[in-house]
């Protein structure tokens, strides 16, 4: 990942964090979990450059399929997430009630292990600030006995992950910098 280093001094938190989950110290999760993450949570912090190093990175470790499920989870979430959060917080409770009517079968039978989707659904969850499906997701994860240490890191690496993309769409990357993208 080239883009790294053309981070800003002020990001120097952020580059060591990233640097850190990346280097894969202390890990919880397998490799599905671990890349699926990080391709889910990319996607949906919308960094094009940022997503185009995460599913290189993640190409050569886990499947198409695999990466795929993990686009998948991002996209199911940002749709859910928007939904659920309006009627976890809108103070007519009546919307709550009311059937969704949004098409979301690829959750139950995703192509990859229920767990692994779960994780990168909560990690997505987490970026979009959807409390009913933070909790909805959490319960499913530790029911099939997934740890709280794996949950905590997979928020932890979308934590990281939307800062960094944060940093690069706010310095307006590319324009003028050398991290190999390709975009001007």
């Amino acid at each position: 990942m080239n883009f790294i280093e053309t981070l800003p001094n002020y990001a120097k938190d952020i580059k060591l964090n990233l640097s850190s989950i990346l280097m894969r110290n202390n890990t919880v999760l397998n490799d599905q979990q671990f890349y699926g993450t990080l391709v889910a949570t990319a996607m949906m912090c919308k960094n094009k450059m940022l997503i185009k190093s995460i599913v290189e990175l993640a190409s050569e470790k886990i499947s198409a399929d695999e990466i795929s499920a993990a686009k998948a989870a991002s996209a199911l979430m940002a749709m859910n997430n928007i939904y659920y959060r309006f009627t976890h917080l809108a103070s007519n409770q009546d919307y709550a009630k009311m059937p969704a009517n949004l098409r979301m079968s690829l959750i139950a039978n995703p192509g990859i292990p229920k767990n692994d989707f779960e994780l990168f659904s909560i990690a997505v969850s987490a970026i979009n600030g959807c409390g009913k499906c933070i909790d909805a997701h959490e319960k499913v994860l530790l029911s099939h006995q997934v740890t709280k240490e794996m949950i905590q890191e997979v928020v932890r690496i979308a934590a990281i992950i939307h800062s960094v993309a944060m940093i690069l769409e706010t310095e307006n990357c590319c324009s003028n910098c050398s991290c190999g993208c390709g975009n001007t």
